[in-house]
């Protein structure tokens, strides 16, 4: 039997990048040996297993051959006699398909020839099989995008081809919101979408978000123009001002209403942020985004207009915004929303460096009528419905008296 420690572990250790997780390759062994050893079996007919002590995941060698649809379709092959470089094989890229053990790197594909270069590339033709390698080369490309890196183009041809094939269809929900929320978290999250716009997927997957290239804007507020480029310019500020993936989705999806508006009356959008709620609602209900998620990107888009012209807005009107963020409550939107609004002022040409001092005055708008509270009412003999009105009457009042104070 022996052990090798592979995939992201590996590449990483080499590219001096941080890791957590580590995976290793059992060669020669049954599974039958590995619950005598100890290990505990993650599936009943999955050949993976947790170390007893370092919770670690040991995976018999194995090898995978297509037999269906999707990424389930696949007849799985473990036993002693696979030998490591099968089992190598069958990975992603080649960068994913290198083992380390205590006698050195083993590199059968050419993994790192291809971190040197700087390259994405897939180990053999058995990549076509699962469509959802797709989804993951493009967040390793936004991972690694700093860093220099590319895909083959041979590799995107074949990603082309592909998702021409159809076979994106097959993916479920949840596995292409695990890879996107991933992706999300990434470095440089932009890079995944502009990946699947190149290969076709990301109007196979996102087409909410496809239908926005193309839909020009007014040039004197928007100098890019495109609405698709805009988005992710604003995907790109997100990600300098915040690394929450909530926030940075919220951003993405701010502006679909955007592709709603007929051509006549192009390139003005009256009303986009309330015409794009049912497509984001839909977008959020087939992709089973999680509430938190779903929450903040349905008030970025509803309310970012707002925001925006926060300095002109009449306190009545901020006092409600705040009530809509849930900004009295402990578990306030008000940040991330404020985050993604200002994503959104930022992600234009020109606009990148510009202050946007909206957030700091609705912070203190905000500060000054969290102030007040129910006690002083109640004291005064207040009760039911006429509580809630004097906090709502005084908190438009210290907004009033800190505007003239402020601005």
């Amino acid at each position: 039997m022996n052990i090798y420690l592979v995939g992201g572990a590996v590449r990483d250790q080499q590219l001096g990048f941080p890791y957590k997780d580590r995976d290793y390759v059992v060669v020669g062994a049954t599974a039958e040996h590995m619950l005598a050893e100890g290990f505990k079996p993650v599936g009943k007919d999955f050949p993976v297993f947790i170390h007893p002590k370092s919770k670690d995941e040991y995976a018999l060698a194995r090898t995978e051959r297509k037999s269906g649809v999707g990424y389930k379709g696949f007849d799985i092959y473990a036993s002693p006699d696979v030998t490591l470089e099968e089992d190598l094989q069958r990975r992603d890229l080649t960068i994913n398909a290198m083992a380390q053990s205590d006698a050195g790197l083993v590199d059968p594909y050419g993994g790192m020839k291809d971190l040197k270069a700087k390259t994405l590339r897939h180990v053999s033709p058995n990549f076509q099989e699962d469509p959802l390698r797709i989804l993951r080369v493009a967040r390793f490309a936004a991972r690694y995008a700093h860093l220099g890196f590319t895909i083959a183009p041979e590799t995107m041809k074949l990603m082309q081809e592909m998702v021409s094939s159809g076979e994106l269809k097959t993916l479920v929900a949840e596995r292409v919101w695990q890879e996107t929320s991933r992706a999300l978290g990434e470095k440089s999250p932009d890079v995944f979408f502009d990946v699947l716009r190149q290969c076709g997927a990301l109007l196979a997957i996102f087409p909410e978000l496809d239908a926005l290239f193309g839909v020009p804007q007014p040039k004197e507020h928007h100098p890019e123009v495109d609405t698709g480029v805009h988005t992710i310019m604003v995907l790109q500020q997100a990600s300098l001002l915040s690394t929450s993936p909530v926030v940075r989705f919220a951003a993405l999806t701010h502006d679909l209403g955007k592709a709603l508006t007929l051509p006549e009356y192009w390139p003005s959008h009256h009303g986009h942020e309330t015409k794009g709620l049912a497509t984001l609602k839909k977008m959020i209900a087939r992709l089973r985004v999680p509430n938190e998620f779903a929450s903040l990107a349905e008030k970025v888009m509803e309310f970012h207009t707002h925001c925006h012209k926060a300095l002109e807005l009449k306190p009545s009107t901020l006092v409600k915004l705040f009530e809509s963020l849930g900004a009295f409550r402990q578990n306030s939107e008000l940040e991330g929303f404020l985050l993604a609004c200002e994503a959104d002022s930022k992600g234009r040409t020109g606009f990148e460096q510009r202050q946007y001092p909206q957030s700091d005055w609705l912070r203190k708008a905000h500060v000054a009528a969290n102030d007040v509270n129910a006690v002083q009412f109640i004291k005064e003999g207040l009760a039911g419905k006429e509580i809630g009105k004097a906090i709502y009457d005084k908190r438009v009042y210290v907004i009033e008296q800190l505007k003239k104070e402020s601005l």
